[in-house]
Parts: C-alpha cells; structure tokens; sequence
C-alpha cells in the first residue's frame, strides 16, 4: 500500500534534496569522462575538493533565484521544468566564468575540467527531472489506490481535453479514471493521445455498454451544438452523468481547476450554434444615437442594452417602472464601465405626459419597446391591465415616436399574438396592427419582431423547474402534448438588432426558432441532469391547461405567408394592411372600457378587432359562440 503525503514537503528539505542531487550528477559526470582505470585519484580528488565549494555555493545561489524548490513536486508542471532548466543553465555559465577567472587571474587551473562541466549539466537537469516526475508518478498511482475509480469519457480530443485528462489525473476532486476519448472528427478515428485511444462519437453507446461509463466531461472549446446535443441525449438515454468543462475565459487566474468542472444546463440541450452578426455593420447603425429602451430592467431589455452598450451609442434611456431591477441593472453596468453611456428614467409607458417629457427631454433617435405583461394566466384574469399596458402603453410610444420624429421604433412581440388564444396575446397582436397601421404617416419606420420563450427569462418555464427541483418537486406541466418554441435571451436580442437594422418599416420579423421542444420531455430531462430518478426521487404533476393556453404556439397566422432575407434565421411575415384611423378609434374605444371594469366588455372588443382571436379553455370562450 502506497501512503500519500497529508502535507506538502518544506521547501528547504527540498532545497537540500536539489543540491544533493547535483552533487551526485558531479560525481556521475567524473566517472563519464574518466575511465575508473585511467582515473588520476590524487590530482582529480585534489581539484574536486578545491571546486565542490564554489560549485554547491553556485548552484544554490541559482535555486534560490529562480525558485526551483518552491512548485509542489508531485504536482510538477511545465512552469517548475522551467525554472529547473534555467536555473541549472545559469548555474553551468557562472560556473564557466569562475572556471576562467580562476585560471586567468589566480592559479593557471580550471575549477573544472570543460567536459566535466559540460557533462555535469545534462546529468544534473535529467536527474532534477526524473527525481521529480517519479514523485509525481509515485503520488497519482497512490491516488488512483485510494479510491474507486469511475470510467470516464472525455469528449473532445483537443487541448482542453488533454489539460482536463491532466487535471483529473492530478486532484482528487475527480474520482474518475479516463479510459478514452471520444471526437466528433472522423480523422483522429484509432490515433491515441496521452496513451488512449481516440474513438468517433458514433461508437459512444458502444463504449458506454462495453465499458460501463458512468461520466462524460465535455471538454471542447467551440462544439457543435447539434453534435454535443446527440452526445448529451445518449448519455441522458443510458443514465451517464454529464459534466462541462468552462470556457478558458472563466477559469480563475487562467488556471483550470476540477473545482470548476459544472454540470451540463438544459440551455445545452436547446441552444443553437451562434448566430453570425456584422458588428462593423451595426456599429455604423447604433454609434452616436440616443436610444430609448422600454422595459429596461427586464430580461429582454436588459439584453439589449448590454448588446447596444458595445457599438458606442450617444446614449441609452433605461425605462421601467421596476425599481429594484432597474437599480440591479445600473450596478451591472457600472462594473462594466458603461453606465456613463446610459440614462435611468423611472417611469410607466401609461402615463403619457412622463413619456413625452422623457421623450422632450432625450429626443431618441431609435425606440426598443420591450415592455408589457406577459404572463397568460394573469392577463386573463386582468384584462383590463392587459389593455391598459400592452396596447395603451404601445399606442402612446408609437404616437411620441411620430411627434418627435423617431428614426426607428421597435416592438417586441410574440409568438402569443399569432391566432391568438388569450388576452395577452391578443393584446399584443393590437399593439402590432397599431404599429405597423403608423408607418406611413410619419418619418418613423415601425418594424415588429416576434418571437417565442426565450430560455431563462422571468417567469420561464425552466427557472420554475429548478425551483420545483430544488424544492423536490413535483414538476409541474398543464399538458403531455403542450410544445413551445425556445430560444436564448442573447440570441433573441441578437436577432432584434438584426432585424432593426434590415428593417424598411411596416414589418413583421418573424425568427427562425428551431424545431418545438415538448414540455414534458423537457421536465424528464432536467431531472436526470440534476441526477435524480423520475418516479423516484421526483415526480412530475400534469395540471391541465391553464386559462388561454395552447398546446402549439405558431409564428404566422393563417392569413400570413413569409419572405425570405440576407440573415437565414430572420424572415418577413407578409401582413395585410391596416388603416391607421380605425385601428385609432377602435383602441380609443377600447382603453375607454377600463374604467368600467367589465371583463367581458373589454374581451368582446378584443375580438372585435382580432376576429381570430379565439379563447381556449377560458371563461371568455361564450363570447365566441
């Protein structure tokens, strides 16, 4: 049995180990160059102990400089081989210069023999060496004896996927024992690295079966999402934990630790590759503008303000009504060292003489209208609040923008205001007529954006699974079969820029969301990524459809087609025209039903202008008989 050191050896033991080390590689060097036959004892022997002196007292001056003593020897890194070749090397040269002053100046003899030296050196560095990669050996077997070894794969065949074969090899954090790698490049298929075999990940659940894998470290910088996503699903299949090594950008101090090895997010199994942008283009379109961003402090505000920050705006006008978040995000942005680009304004987009001061006051060349109730359940038991916010709110920022000769407006929309089945999406899709009825009356071009669930966003449905997970569930779902499109908050706001600065006014941009992703599957999901066992350690609840929910979202009506553009994730919904006075009287009409709070009343109007606004299982449904 191997006994592993409890604390690190003191640095002078180690000091005095180095310098014995030397010596022997001294003695090692004069038995290279002298034959033990021919060995001059007496002359030789005189000039060894003559030298032995200066030649301890000059490689220990050299350890001392360059620190040789102080790495920790079974942990040896590249950083200690270093520092022991240039300490040894620079021990070899002021031994050469004393060597020469010494028979120049004082006796006419070396301290050494030239060969002797130069033998020394390369003896010294090998022995320093090996002395220390057998401690190191020594200790990780040691390791690998002290515990149960878990197989483990290593996904990725790269630098990262060797510094992390290191790293575990190295802690104990990991309690795993590497017995491959596995690649998505079909060209290191039988090559081995750090003595494994490399093997495609088409082979994967083969290996999992034969080898009994129990962990994947996922340990590339740039993977292909499709691919890592298919490696995820069979690992998920086949009850394999997932771990993710972090970018090189967020290891500590540039060093990578198995401290910082994370469990694989749900965001993984639905996020897509990165979207390609113009920054230069986008520059050009948002530098020295004064932008006001509605919304602000929320979770697509606030992504667009930290995307907008980096093109060098004049200016940026956060608006919300939320303090507490609003204030969050200025701290953020002051640690970023950009809050001098931003404006904070308090304010509510219902209360028009606010917003026509904020807009006297900014005179903003572009508006972000991010935001709005967005909640189905709650909408539908406050349609008043719905209309009042989402529609009277939107019609007062569409008005300013045109009295105060807005460049560009953008409201951001959803996928909820297609065939609506809700109040709030309905009172979107009145938002977007608005809108869109606006654009020729001014110099303000209007565009729309339209998107789905956005991964991570307040009241997401994956923040309230970690919860529920947290809590030991149950996970809730309204329904096996509910679908929903997901897309991730930077992602979004990306393709919002994108869209504002392709946009000629009047459009709807619809984004291009992927494929559906079931509910259900997702919840089954991230239960086994948080290691628990449906049924189990865990259930999941099905509740039944909530007021004015559907089972599929849709990103066209049945009216709409869709046009392509330059961006492969962005297209132009085709949309009737809209007349601008009465989609004007009919919203004047409407808010005017606020004040009489008949919930009935207000939802009769709704559909009055969105005739394809059809409620599900809502009490609003008799209206539509």
């Amino acid at each position: 049995m191997i006994l592993l050191p409890k604390q690190n050896t003191p640095r002078w033991i180690i000091f005095g180990v180095d310098i014995f080390i030397s010596v022997l590689a001294l003695l090692v060097a004069y038995l290279i160059r002298f034959d033990s036959t021919d060995l001059p004892l007496d002359e030789e022997l005189a000039i060894f102990k003559l030298g032995l002196p200066v030649y301890i007292i000059i490689r220990g001056i050299c350890f001392y400089i360059f620190k040789t003593y102080r790495g920790i020897v079974r942990h040896t890194s590249t950083e200690d081989i270093k520092k022991i070749a240039l300490g040894v090397t620079m021990g070899t040269f002021a031994m050469i210069a004393v060597s020469a002053v010494k028979y120049i100046w004082y006796d006419s003899h070396f301290l050494f023999p030239s060969s002797i030296i130069m033998a020394e050196y390369f003896v010294c560095i090998f022995f320093l060496l090996v002395s220390r990669f057998a401690i190191k050996l020594i200790y990780m077997e040691g390791i690998k004896r002290t515990k149960e070894m878990i197989p483990t794969v290593i996904y990725g065949a790269g630098i990262y996927g060797v510094i992390t074969k290191h790293t575990i090899e190295k802690e104990s954090g990991l309690d795993g024992k590497i017995i491959c790698f596995v690649d998505d490049n079909k060209k290191q298929l039988g090559k081995t690295l750090e003595g494994l075999k490399i093997f495609h990940t088409s082979t994967l659940e083969h290996i999992i079966k034969k080898e009994g894998v129990k962990k994947l470290i996922v340990a590339i910088k740039n993977p292909d999402k499709a691919k890592k996503r298919t490696v995820i699903d069979m690992c998920l299949t086949h009850n394999v934990e997932i771990l993710n090594v972090p970018s090189p950008t967020k290891w500590i101090n540039g060093e990578f630790t198995s401290n910082q090895i994370q469990k694989v997010h749900i965001e993984d199994l639905l996020g897509r590759e990165s979207i390609k942008l113009d920054p230069e283009r986008l520059s050009d379109e948002f530098n020295h503008k004064t932008i006001l961003v509605t919304g602000a402090a929320g979770s697509i505000g606030s992504e667009i303000v930290r995307q907008l920050v980096q093109y060098a705006p004049e200016r940026i006008i956060l608006l919300d009504q939320a303090e507490s978040p609003l204030y969050n995000l200025q701290v953020e942005l002051k640690e970023k060292g950009v809050l001098h680009l931003t404006e904070t304004v308090i304010g509510d987009i219902r209360n028009y003489e606010r917003l026509e001061n904020v807009f006297k006051t900014f005179k903003p060349d572009y508006v972000f209208h991010a935001a709005a109730y967005k909640h189905v359940p709650l909408m539908e038991n406050n349609p008043s609040e719905a209309i009042i916010t989402n529609v009277l709110g939107s019609k007062n920022l569409v008005d300013l923008s045109l009295s105060y000769n807005v460049e560009r407006f953008v409201l951001i929309s959803t996928d909820k205001a297609v065939n609506p089945t809700n109040v709030m999406g309905c009172s979107k899709r009145i938002a977007e007529i608005y809108a869109q009825s606006a654009n020729q009356l001014g110099k303000t071009k209007f565009i729309t954006t339209r998107f789905g669930n956005v991964l991570g966003s307040n009241g997401s449905v994956i923040p309230l699974f970690k919860k529920q997970i947290e809590n030991g569930g149950p996970l809730t779902v309204t329904d096996k079969r509910i679908t929903r499109f997901f897309m991730t908050i930077p992602e979004a706001c990306q393709l919002v820029l994108e869209a504002e600065s392709m946009g000629k006014g009047g459009e709807i941009f619809v984004f291009d969301m992927g494929e559906s992703v079931r509910i259900y599957d997702l919840a089954k999901k991230m239960v086994k990524l948080s290691g628990l066992e449906l049924g189990r350690d865990i259930e999941i609840k099905i509740t039944g459809l909530r007021p004015g929910e559907k089972l599929y979202e849709e990103l066209l009506t049945n009216e709409e087609n869709s046009q392509e553009t330059h961006h492969p994730q962005i297209l132009i919904a085709t949309v009737r025209d809209y007349n601008f006075e009465e989609i004007s009287n009919d919203i004047l009409i409407l808010t005017a039903l606020f004040d009489c709070q008949d919930n009935l009343k207000i939802v009769k109007k709704m559909k009055d202008i969105v005739p394809e606004f059809i409620s599900n299982n809502s009490e609003f449904e008799k209206l539509d008989k």
